[in-house]
């Protein structure tokens, strides 16, 4: 997306979609996901955000020393050459495209709040896929549009997220905490590898900075700053609001909730407090769909613009803003939305970020890579040498143990994927010497 500088992101711009990205849904839906394997998922918390900070010290020198439009997509391009460079970003983007539509089931799902009929599995669906449409309309206003609406979208929504992750302790109970301790009996291992795989959903987007950086302003600065204290954000919201919500709402009564901050801050200070939050949930997951859709573009149309993705994902308006690839891929957000819809929309979530989850991890392990071959073209050498193998091997380390968490079901469905992005390439490109 070309645009003019002084239509670009800045600092704080690109730490709101950083954040925004990674803190949009989870932080609102996971804890109910997580209620599901019991308290004892803290210790998952924990192990995912060394992962998360190690994919984010990556992605934040990756930044710094070779920014590039695409994230892992570019990076596993110049790395391993282009079926590679294809594939990863196939991946990227069928996971993220997929993953966007857990964001707008969020929107969903706090609206019900306030409209009990959006309960219905169709009339649920149904709004769902209009704020799709939503975000796709704010992200053809252009990115400067998105970095404000996302912005100040996340900065209103912190304020009654962050008094719940401060205050809920004055609600806390520690009785609840540890009575759904461990309601499935897991193994510790069981339990902690299932915990740290849902939770890397939370952490998903710690690339966005790299991604978008054709949009940010001076990216070897503003790329890794970005990154680091988005991460930084995220992880302290996710952790202490996930643990508050586990010690005021029973691991039962939250595992089957769709709005479990609203049910929490209604326990604590009455519906009120349970309004404000619900529209707090709105806010911060609608801009992570606006941010999550740039996302997604950039992506696409890094990749249409190197030749090995549809050249109509790289088509742009007299604004720079590719208009086409925005609303191709609301159309097939449409499409799934209504493919999975749900009686519960917390069933619903739950089944596609289980699968959004799995497709992430092989882009993150291509750009773990690029990031060794990245360091030593540079000839890094001492402590910064051992930093970066330390960094590069707890990536790997997490992302192989988020998959080892993983239902064996999901992990054939990826792999099927996986395969099928070797005959879709040649579909792609029919001219070209494989």
């Amino acid at each position: 997306m070309h645009v003019l500088g002084n239509k670009k992101l800045g600092l704080f711009m690109a730490t709101m979609l950083v954040t925004v990205n990674m803190v949009g849904t989870g932080i609102f839906v996971l804890p109910v996901t997580m209620a599901s394997v019991g308290s004892i998922s803290i210790w998952g918390w924990l192990v995912a955000a060394i992962g998360a900070g190690s994919l984010g010290l990556m992605f934040a020198y990756l930044g710094a020393t070779d920014p590039q439009p695409g994230g892992p997509y570019a990076y596993a391009r110049s790395t391993f050459g282009p079926y590679l460079g294809f594939q990863t970003n196939y991946v990227y983007w069928t996971a993220n495209l997929v993953g966007n539509i857990a964001v707008a089931t969020t929107v969903t799902s706090y609206f019900t709040e306030f409209i009990p009929a959006l309960k219905s599995q169709w009339v649920g669906a149904g709004f769902t896929v209009c704020i799709i449409w939503v975000a796709t309309v704010c992200n053809i206003i252009g990115p400067r549009f998105v970095g404000i609406v996302t912005g100040w979208s996340t900065a209103l929504a912190i304020i009654p997220l962050t008094c719940v992750a401060v205050f809920g302790w004055f609600w806390f109970d520690a009785d609840t905490f540890l009575a759904g301790w461990n309601p499935h009996d897991k193994t510790p291992i069981q339990a902690l590898a299932t915990s740290a795989t849902f939770a890397l959903w939370a952490f998903i987007g710690i690339e966005s900075a790299s991604v978008a950086s054709g949009v940010i302003e001076n990216p070897k600065r503003n790329v890794p700053l970005a990154t680091l204290l988005g991460l930084v954000i995220a992880t302290l919201l996710y952790v202490s609001t996930c643990t508050v919500l586990m010690g005021i709402i029973p691991a039962e009564e939250l595992a089957k909730s769709d709005a479990p901050f609203s049910v929490a801050v209604h326990q604590a200070v009455g519906a009120i407090g349970a309004t404000i939050i619900g529209v707090a949930a709105i806010l911060k997951a609608s801009g992570s769909l606006i941010g999550w859709t740039l996302t997604i573009a950039q992506s696409a149309e890094s990749a249409a613009r190197d030749g090995i993705f549809p050249g109509v994902y790289g088509r742009a308006n007299e604004r720079g803003v590719p208009v086409w690839n925005f609303v191709i891929s609301a159309i097939l957000m449409s499409f799934i939305v209504v493919f999975t819809a749900s009686p519960s929309l917390t069933e619903q979530f739950n089944k596609i970020i289980d699968t959004a989850i799995i497709l992430t991890l092989l882009p993150y392990l291509y750009s773990a890579v690029s990031f060794v071959v990245n360091y030593r073209a540079r000839d890094l050498k001492g402590w910064r040498k051992i930093g970066a193998w330390a960094v590069t091997l707890l990536a790997m380390a997490y992302c192989l143990f988020a998959l080892i968490g993983s239902q064996n079901e999901l992990v054939h469905d990826a792999m099927f994927l996986l395969f099928l992005s070797v005959p879709i390439y040649l579909a792609f490109l029919p001219k070209k010497k494989i």
